[in-house]
């Protein structure tokens, strides 16, 4: 994205994060809304993970073809592009639900999100100067989790308080979309030059002088992802199945603290360095699978809400000295492809450990199942927290 004229960098500022916070919002609304779902369509727990996961088939798919797109093309045209697919997939929430629509809608929803995950973060970073690289890089994930927060309590939020709770929040954010669409044509900065569009796989680079630095993240960061990613599609089944608590509100409460937590471990990590925080992060999420697995076995609330919370602050560590010591490390004309791969790696981390667990609780039943994945996410996290201590104090210099 070209330099915004000096009157206005806040205005596009302020424009391009409200985008993307919008646009994650949207990944996130159908959270508390799934045991509704359940209940009117006789869904089964794999299919809820499934309609959750498959939102990550769309956010990969986007960053794997469009993965540069905003190098080429500019960063203005393909933020507004996420923020349409968004507005789109709202849309079709709207309409009487059914499994194949529910899949599109999802998948839709991915899409938009690919786009901005890449592009949305590299814009922010574009408009800050140099500088002021690291508060750049904490707006882009605070918007970022901020708004995958915001979009779980709304929606429990209204669910629980107004009539047609499968209708509401996605008319909320329908309006909240066309909001983003008309600040960013106004306030951000138009490209200024038009590159080819090149539909095609395209294979991620990550530069070598951040490949290291890279695994460690996407791992790191893809664990605390793989737990949300659990913990966003089955909460509200456990809660009104296992706890017998059906309060749509508290479903997406549970959610918000994981998504608040992530935002709360930006500002942290950011006031230590790198090589500090994402230890410590995979600390923190060796405790959050701990206090999990407590509320898997005694089936209780306290510990629930707990693990929400400290697995977001540690995934916030992890997500932000990834950040720190891959996107921020790269010249502009690289950052799109880093950030696209580098959220990449998350979403995959996400969808696949959910499918996972929606397919073992259709054998050993969804508690047992929790456990299962708790002790693998404790086992990962301890490994790379290890192997980052460990690293060589001159590979990590650069982190820090």
């Amino acid at each position: 994205m070209t330099s915004a004229p000096s009157r206005t960098p806040r205005r596009a500022i302020a424009a391009t994060a409200f985008a993307f916070l919008v646009t994650m919002m949207g990944t996130t609304i159908p959270t508390p809304l799934y045991s509704i779902y359940s209940a009117e369509l006789a869904f089964s727990p794999l299919t809820v993970t499934v309609l959750f996961a498959v939102y990550a088939l769309g956010v990969v798919g986007a960053l794997s073809f469009f993965g540069r797109l905003s190098d080429d093309l500019g960063r203005r045209p393909v933020l507004m592009i996420a923020v349409a697919l968004a507005l789109l997939s709202a849309t079709l929430f709207l309409l009487p639900p059914s499994l194949p629509l529910l899949i599109v809608a999802r998948v839709i929803s991915g899409l938009g999100a690919g786009f901005m995950s890449g592009a949305g973060t590299a814009a922010v970073i574009d408009l800050f100067p140099a500088e002021r690289k690291g508060a750049a890089g904490t707006l882009a994930v605070t918007a970022n989790t901020g708004g995958l927060a915001l979009g779980t309590l709304l929606a429990g939020a209204l669910a629980s308080a107004v009539p047609h709770p499968l209708a509401m929040p996605f008319a909320a954010h329908l309006v909240l979309c066309a909001i983003a669409l008309l600040c960013l044509w106004l306030w951000t900065p138009a490209p200024e030059s038009r590159g080819r569009v090149r539909i095609r796989p395209h294979r991620l680079h990550v530069p070598a002088s951040v490949r290291g630095p890279f695994a460690r993240a996407v791992l790191a960061a893809g664990a605390g992802f793989a737990v949300t990613g659990v913990l966003t599609a089955v909460s509200a089944l456990f809660l009104a199945r296992e706890l017998r608590l059906e309060s749509h509100a508290l479903a997406g409460f549970v959610v918000f603290l994981a998504f608040a937590g992530m935002a709360v471990g930006q500002v942290v990590a950011r006031r230590t360095s790198p090589r500090v925080a994402l230890p410590a992060g995979c600390g923190g999420l060796v405790v959050a699978a701990a206090v999990l697995a407590l509320a898997l076995a005694t089936a209780t609330l306290a510990p629930l809400l707990v693990a929400a919370a400290i697995l977001g602050i540690a995934g916030g560590l992890c997500l932000n000295a990834g950040i720190a010591t891959t996107v921020e490390q790269v010249p502009a004309a690289h950052r799109g492809e880093v950030s696209s791969s580098f959220f990449a790696g998350l979403y995959v981390m996400l969808a696949v450990p959910a499918i996972g667990v929606g397919l073992l609780a259709g054998t050993i039943g969804l508690r047992p199942a929790g456990l299962v994945f708790a002790a693998a996410v404790a086992a990962l996290a301890t490994v790379i927290g290890v192997v980052e201590v460990a690293a060589p104090r001159d590979r990590r210099a650069k982190a820090g």
